[in-house]
């Protein structure tokens, strides 16, 4: 890892479809916070994405992951193309990364902004984490297919939940909320997944007995898709596993009123391996190349990465650009009702930056709790 505080060395993913699209405005952000703040990006652009798939057979090249193993942070634009099995595209790329650089935290951060009303009548105040586990789970490669072809054809898949993976995002998020407003929430559903949740359940019951300052109380998950609509703005951090996590996650970026905004952090919270940043509205190849793609999920996920580079104040003044565009609501995408560009979503939030110099004290990297 990079040893020079005031230098980020990146690994620059854009992937596919408006992944292309919507990473250089990340980039352009990044470029006038350094410039401001006193600090500075290395940047390594990788070609990996689905284009890549079908010119070579694979995502990425068999010593992909080595080559970025000791940058600071990754920013991923999105991933998937028609014609590449979903599958494949993830198993190829963004799975193994988060494997084997130890992203066990995928945080999801949902909050609903002035200018930008969710579809909910009750969603004023929404400010939630969703925090998932995400690198086991229902998400395991053990498993297989049996009899292919024949009549009697069968699937199997093995869901995979360890002592360390559960207590360790658990812990995570129950730290998480104490610094927020010492709530949280398990996703579980214990009374039909008889041996996982069950487990899931105890193993939640043991750390909360080691954080008393954070109330929690846990949920099962139809239960809890349900609530989320009724009454969106009762949640502070929600837990879940890395099925459960994926859904909430997506559901309540819907509730904040376009999952064109939505980031997500892949996090590595030893630090000993880098962390990964994405918007998670896809490669949508049905607007891809139009110029018109939201670019405020990827600003968002710049925030992310900024401040788990220890940048809180570049954090704090992008994310305020970005309040402060979509509050003013006259210059807005496609998919928040408007008509802007990429372009010109990205000027406008840059020309909404605070005029104050982001603080150039040396970053201690703790700050994305």
């Amino acid at each position: 890892m990079n040893t020079d505080s005031s230098h980020h060395r990146i690994a620059v993913i854009p992937g596919d479809g408006i992944g292309t699209e919507v990473v250089p405005p990340a980039l352009r952000a990044l470029e006038v916070l350094g410039e401001r703040g006193g600090f500075s990006f290395e940047l390594d652009h990788f070609d990996w994405s689905c284009q890549r798939y079908l010119e070579t057979g694979r995502m990425m090249p068999e010593d992909g992951l080595d080559q970025i193993a000791g940058h600071d942070a990754i920013l991923l634009g999105a991933v998937g193309w028609p014609g590449v099995p979903d599958h494949v595209s993830l198993w190829g790329l963004l799975i193994p990364i988060r494997r084997q650089f130890r992203q066990y935290v995928n945080l999801r951060p949902i909050k609903v902004m002035p200018g930008l009303p969710g579809p909910l009548r009750d969603s004023d105040g929404v400010d939630f984490v969703v925090v998932r586990e995400n690198v086991e789970g229902e998400y395991s490669e053990i498993g297989g297919r049996l009899n292919r072809g024949f009549p009697d054809e069968m699937a199997v898949q093995e869901a995979v939940f360890t002592r360390p993976g559960v207590t360790r995002i658990v812990d995570y998020a129950f730290e998480l909320a104490r610094t927020r407003r010492g709530h949280l929430t398990s996703a579980t559903k214990s009374n039909g997944i008889v041996h996982t949740m069950p487990f899931w359940d105890e193993i939640v019951r043991e750390r909360a007995a080691a954080h008393p300052g954070v109330e929690w109380r846990q949920e099962h998950i139809d239960a809890l898709v349900a609530k989320l609509v009724l009454r969106p703005a009762d949640f502070d951090v929600i837990v879940g596993s890395n099925l459960f996590g994926d859904i909430l996650s997506d559901l309540a970026a819907a509730i904040a009123g376009s999952i064109g905004i939505a980031p997500a952090a892949n996090i590595n919270p030893d630090r000993e391996l880098p962390s990964m940043f994405e918007p998670v509205h896809g490669s949508a190849p049905d607007i891809a190349g139009q110029g018109i793609a939201n670019p405020l999920g990827a600003l968002w996920s710049a925030s992310m990465m900024l401040d788990h580079l220890g940048r809180p104040d570049a954090a704090a003044a992008l994310m305020t650009g970005i309040e402060r565009t979509l509050a003013d609501g006259t210059v807005r995408t496609p998919d928040l009702g408007g008509t802007a560009s990429t372009q010109e979503m990205t000027d406008a939030v840059l020309a909404n930056l605070p005029l104050d110099r982001p603080s150039t004290t040396e970053p201690d990297g703790q700050h994305e709790r």
